[in-house]
């Protein structure tokens, strides 16, 4: 999910803005960046379905390639390859789920619901004491003391981690899928906003500390979007860094300006915005933006890192992560880098499953090896 729609208000008045109306708009988005509301959306449109095929009305994120998942208000089916695509409606195979009725829906990267159970693993719900109170998370049992702890992106959910579950169970990697301040069923954050990462991280080391106390001697982190902003505050900030010998990220939100910068473009907004905004965001929540350009400003622990970023991502831009992965020499820091085309934010699993999962396999049962 990630940061998708950050900018998504008023883009009609994106243009021309100067003086007092700048700062209104630039403080405008500020809170939209900090609200964790979650807004539910349904843009797409289902013309007809059978038990065979869905059709939607046409749309760039309708034709993207692979295997996805079609919500709507009261469902969730499990769509697969393009069939047909013409002036009567892209056409995609049903390869799972009850059949959508005509109507509005959204194709979302997440195809499973609603817990691991659906990918056929036991798991149990627990809570892990975080500084605000007990948060949910799934627990994946494996055997071996190297657990993955999986974080999510902003205004996403735990569903966004049951992509990947699979091949971590059969890495033999118990997992721990986790919840932060502000999620559905978490504390909120007291003073009610996202903080970006900038005190997330700290739900994150409680969860690393869960895990510790089970029997991890090691951990991997896995994460989508804000999830590595996470991930990086956690890596630069707690002591319990030490423990993490791997980590995937997938999207990876490694610098917040060329993310709000990338979204004002988007929209055609006029970048005078950004500087606005994160301002007002810095003063609200007291972030420093500049720990979160993991470029310039790597986190204390390193540890060898799979990046992987799709090319038309518009919510978070596959530049950073490029710049990241061809530093990583120079940085002290071990980071692979898989590119995928096609998909959008957080989307390279749904593009090519097997492709990706191979990837990860490959680096983990690579580099926990050699430990």
């Amino acid at each position: 999910m990630g940061v998708r729609g950050l900018l998504a208000a008023g883009v009609g008045t994106g243009l021309g803005l100067v003086g007092a109306g700048a700062v209104g708009v630039g403080r405008h988005y500020a809170h939209v960046l900090l609200d964790p509301v979650r807004v539910v959306a349904y843009p797409e449109r289902v013309l007809r379905a059978d038990a065979e095929a869905v059709t939607l009305a046409g749309s760039r994120l309708v034709r993207q390639p692979g295997v996805w998942g079609l919500r709507w208000p009261d469902g969730l089916a499990v769509l697969g390859r393009v069939l047909a695509d013409d002036r009567h409606g892209v056409r995609r195979a049903l390869l799972s789920g009850p059949v959508p009725p005509e109507g509005p829906a959204v194709v979302d990267a997440g195809p499973f619901d609603p817990d691991p159970g659906t990918r056929g693993l036991p798991f149990t719900e627990v809570r892990v004491n975080t500084p605000l109170g007990p948060a949910p998370a799934w627990e994946v049992p494996g055997p071996r003391d190297v657990w993955a702890v999986a974080v999510h992106g902003r205004g996403g959910r735990r569903r966004e981690a049951l992509r990947i579950l699979p091949v971590l169970h059969r890495l033999g990697l118990p997992s721990l899928v986790i919840s932060y301040r502000n999620d559905d069923d978490a504390p909120p954050s007291p003073d009610g906003h996202f903080h970006l990462g900038d005190t997330e991280w700290e739900d994150l080391e409680a969860a690393v500390r869960y895990a510790q106390e089970r029997g991890a001697r090691r951990i991997v982190l896995v994460g989508w979007s804000m999830g590595a902003a996470i991930g990086g505050a956690f890596l630069d900030r707690s002591p319990a860094a030490e423990l993490v010998d791997a980590v995937v990220w997938d999207a990876p939100l490694v610098d917040w300006r060329a993310t709000l910068r990338r979204q004002a473009r988007n929209r055609l907004l006029p970048p005078q915005l950004i500087p606005i905004a994160t301002a007002v965001a810095r003063r609200r929540i007291g972030i420093d933006f500049d720990d979160f350009d993991l470029l310039r400003h790597p986190p204390a622990r390193r540890p060898p890192t799979l990046l992987v970023h799709s090319t038309p991502d518009t919510a978070v831009p596959v530049g950073p992560s490029r710049a990241l992965a061809a530093a990583g020499g120079e940085l002290g820091w071990p980071i692979r880098y898989v590119e995928v085309g096609g998909v959008e934010h957080t989307a390279a699993w749904n593009a090519d499953p097997e492709r990706y999962e191979r990837a990860v396999a490959t680096f983990l049962t690579e580099v926990l090896a050699q430990e």
